[in-house]
């Protein structure tokens, strides 16, 4: 019998992401709010069934990474969120399923990525290109994100060991790469992206 991790936000989503997986056969060791911050004691599951959105951004590598453990990471995709692709296939991810798909995909996918399979559902073929054709350096990201928390270029410059001026030129290719008209449409257009 598979052995799964459930990592998912919302309680509520959660629990019935469970109740899901358990009426299709598969044993849910534990179910967890956020992705765990070291390894799990005892035997490791043999799939993470993850809410991409709970992964760390881009950029940042998540605290204890599943192939370590010998486990396989299975990313639950939202619909239009490339950027999310793009943060679940660099945290190891071998097994994609769209959020919007159906109990018998995901099961599917549960299954095969624990065989050591890979699994990508057929609605994010469009997503994994859109993901590809990221248009931001990761030093572009860091400043965006930055902005995004409400920093202002003097801090964004000191916490990134960079002249105003740098920041500056960052948030103007920035803005210029994703087709924004300003700063803060720049940050609304990478959020909706899931690129910060």
């Amino acid at each position: 019998m598979v052995r799964v991790t459930v990592v998912y936000e919302a309680h509520l989503l959660r629990a019935a992401l469970v109740e899901l997986l358990e009426s299709g056969g598969i044993r849910v060791v534990s179910s967890l709010p956020h992705w765990p911050q070291e390894a799990a004691e005892g035997a490791p599951p043999d799939v993470y069934v993850v809410d991409a959105e709970c992964l760390a951004p881009a950029g940042a590598a998540p605290a204890a990474c599943p192939a370590a453990e010998g486990s396989a990471l299975l990313a639950l995709i939202p619909a239009q969120r490339p950027g999310v692709l793009r943060r679940a296939h660099a945290a190891g991810a071998t097994g994609f399923v769209d959020k919007n798909g159906s109990k018998g995909r995901l099961l599917e996918a549960v299954r095969r990525v624990a065989e050591g399979g890979r699994f990508i559902d057929d609605t994010l073929a469009a997503e994994f290109l859109q993901a590809a054709e990221m248009p931001l350096t990761r030093r572009e990201l860091s400043v965006l994100a930055l902005a995004a928390k409400g920093e202002p270029v003097a801090e964004i410059a000191a916490t990134l060991y960079l002249s105003k001026g740098t920041v500056r030129n960052y948030m103007a290719s920035v803005i210029r790469k994703v087709g924004a008209r300003n700063r803060v449409d720049a940050i609304r257009i990478a959020q909706g992206a899931g690129w910060t």
